[in-house]
């Protein structure tokens, strides 16, 4: 009784269920089928009807042929359109024409045509040259018989053979759809309710009982398939829940002493990971904020420049780039490049003293300085200050065409309140000032104005 109070009703949930689909899919490709199968018999009987016609026509001719020529050659008109009207009589006869050709006057038609008949280019149409041979040897040419078949026969053959195949394709279909739905009923719907209600009575209290189907013989086919792996899937959920129960008892004994282990633990922990945040956003070679620290800054530095109110929303960036440091690697190798960033990177680190500004490398050659609560005009003082620091240090470079020791470029830009775009934004600009420094030579600081997208302010550097 608990049983089938839990037993969900039959086709819950269900909208069609698989027997009805299926059949569905079976009418339609049956109806697809007939159309077919109706145009392509139709096709065929009506050329077998044309066929037939012309085979009676020409049959009409030849019993004919004889009696209208020598009708003909007598001037038996009586006789003649006697023949005529016996002619007239066969159903695939819609017109006969006779042309009896004159010496002296225009040539003579007698023609007859059935009620109702009318010309057709899809009736066949049959002529022939009536000869009469008056004594052996001699063959006289005395008219010409047309017949044109009647295609009102062809279509009422025709309606007849189609009413018949629709009959017979509509039968066909119907009974192939009633024996897939029967089959698909016995062998598969109803065994997959049975498996649907043995899945919802299932519980941890009844895993033990196996699915079973009422089915005749040893089958082994996709439903036994079906069968097997559900009970193997309660047999495996009957282990699972023994070694989870196991598990949790084992867990709960352990519980005291893993808290003892974990507060042991935590605080070596914070300790690591405090090292390894500090570790994970400094450049390991020039002891700077790496590219990673300079990223979460600059999210933090844009969004409050967005919110504040002037003048704390100036934001300056600096993006600065040792000029022809490749070059440098190549000539004097990358543990001199090594130490020539290290050295590049103090001297600019003692020029960027104020607190908030951050200095960082974001990868190889090129740095960058965020400065929060400043205009384009100090950012550009600064950014010269940091080109003639870098240039105080006078580490030799051979291989530079701008001066016979290492140089910085460096571009400049800022975001103010109300100004539209986002950071990166903010970065592209300060990349086009490089890029306008690095033209015109060099060793040179160049800041992007924003009140024309093409304008650039730079000018010489100040005195070390």
């Amino acid at each position: 009784m608990a049983q089938d109070a839990a037993e969900p009703p039959s086709g819950s949930g269900i909208r069609r269920s698989l027997g009805t689909r299926l059949v569905l899919a079976t009418l339609a490709f049956s109806l697809v089928f007939t159309l077919l199968a109706v145009g392509v018999r139709t096709l065929w009987a009506w050329r077998a009807a044309v066929a037939d016609m012309t085979a009676e026509l020409t049959l009409i001719e030849q019993v004919s042929h004889r009696t209208l020529a020598k009708s003909i050659w007598d001037l038996d008109m009586g006789s003649l359109r006697a023949h005529m009207e016996s002619l007239a009589q066969a159903t695939a006869v819609g017109q006969i024409v006779l042309t009896l050709p004159s010496v002296n006057a225009p040539p003579e038609v007698l023609q007859h045509m059935s009620p109702g008949w009318g010309p057709s280019a899809l009736a066949p149409v049959r002529e022939l040259t009536l000869t009469y041979e008056p004594y052996p040897g001699r063959k006289e040419p005395v008219g010409t018989l047309r017949l044109a078949g009647d295609e009102r026969v062809l279509w009422a053959q025709m309606r007849s053979e189609v009413l018949a195949i629709l009959a017979t394709q509509i039968i066909q279909s119907l009974l192939l759809a009633s024996m897939v739905m029967l089959m698909f009923s016995r062998l598969v719907t109803q065994h997959v309710r049975r498996i649907a209600r043995h899945l919802a009575w299932l519980t941890p209290a009844t895993l033990d009982k196996p699915l079973t189907l009422e089915r005749r013989g040893g089958r082994h086919d996709e439903l036994a398939l079906l069968v097997r792996g559900v009970n193997q899937l309660q047999g495996n959920l009957q282990d699972y829940l023994r070694q989870k129960t196991q598990y949790e008892h084992e867990l709960a004994s352990h519980r005291d002493r893993l808290s003892e282990l974990v507060q042991a633990r935590t605080a070596e922990l914070e300790a690591a990971n405090t090292q390894l945040r500090v570790l994970s956003q400094t450049d390991a070679l020039t002891g700077l904020p790496n590219r990673r620290r300079f990223d979460e800054v600059k999210r933090n530095e844009f969004a409050r420049a967005q919110r504040s109110a002037a003048p704390l929303a100036l934001l300056a960036l600096l993006v600065c780039d040792i000029d022809h440091f490749k070059r440098f690697n190549d000539t004097y190798g990358h543990a001199a490049g090594d130490e020539c960033l290290q050295a590049v990177a103090q001297a600019m680190h003692q020029r960027v003293q104020r607190s908030g500004d951050t200095l960082a490398r974001i990868g190889g050659e090129e740095f960058c300085v965020l400065l929060p609560a400043t205009d384009a005009g100090h950012a550009l003082v600064l950014a010269r200050h940091l080109c003639a620091a870098v240039e105080a240090l006078r580490i030799p470079h051979a291989a530079s065409d701008v001066a016979d020791h290492v140089t910085l470029s460096v571009g400049v830009a800022h975001h103010a309140a109300g100004m539209p775009g986002d950071f990166e934004a903010l970065f592209h600009r300060a990349d086009l000032a490089l890029y306008r420094a690095k033209q015109a030579g060099r060793n040179r600081a160049a800041c992007y104005d924003d009140a024309a997208s093409d304008t650039f302010r730079e000018g010489p550097l100040p005195p070390c």
